[in-house]
């Protein structure tokens, strides 16, 4: 066993050691690894709405964000399959165990790299937004070892690709989905619900005449 290894199964005996003293946090922290899926998908939507009448490049970024996650977990795919690693109650069968026990493999986290991708993608639209994403990231990718469903290694692989992928491919690809956002936002059906921003003349006239006599 590598030094790796050890320092893993280290690592998530302690934080099972944890879980066996918290038990009054056990519906809440496997609710939140199970379900928690729907506060990203909240987040995601709170970024396009955002950006909705922002510059074309902020609702492009709102946009890759959402691509990026869908993308960043279909990668993982094949590297789960690759990598081949159970999950971690196959092989410590003393692990007080709060998921539901699966055939799935472990490596990298699906839920972690979801995660990461969410993040990563909303760090490039907000960075309060990209925050409060990656605490939400980070405490998603703990109560999966919490709940006994992942190894440590797992989730902090699965974070960092998700973060790798969304960082990534917006440097790659900000150019064309800029264009891209510009171009669709003024298609009828679409310019209602992501308006283009006033030019700048326009848009001081229209405050102007908001403002109205004092």
């Amino acid at each position: 066993m590598t030094a790796l290894h050890r320092l893993d199964d280290r690592l998530l005996a302690d934080v099972n050691d944890i879980a066996r003293h918290t038990g009054w946090l056990h519906g809440v922290v496997l609710g939140y690894a199970t379900y928690g899926v729907v506060l990203f998908a909240a987040l995601l939507v709170a970024g396009l709405l955002l950006t909705r009448r922002g510059s074309d490049r902020s609702l492009a970024a709102a946009s890759w964000a959402c691509l990026a996650t869908l993308i960043a977990v279909g990668l993982n795919q094949p590297l789960v399959s690759a990598f081949g690693e159970a999950r971690p109650y196959t092989s410590h069968p003393q692990l007080l165990v709060l998921a539901s026990r699966s055939s799935d493999l472990s490596f990298p986290s699906d839920h972690a790299v979801m995660a990461g991708a969410v993040a990563g993608g909303l760090w490039l639209v907000s960075r309060r937004l990209g925050l409060v994403a990656a605490v939400a990231a980070v405490v998603m990718a703990f109560s999966r070892v919490y709940i006994a469903a992942h190894y440590p290694w797992d989730v902090v692989a699965g974070l960092a690709l998700g973060v790798l992928v969304a960082l990534a491919g917006w440097a790659l690809l900000r150019a064309p989905l800029t264009t891209l956002t510009g171009s669709l936002r003024r298609r009828p059906g679409l310019r209602q619900a992501f308006p283009a921003p006033l030019p700048g003349p326009a848009r001081s006239a229209e405050v102007s005449r908001g403002a109205g006599p004092a």
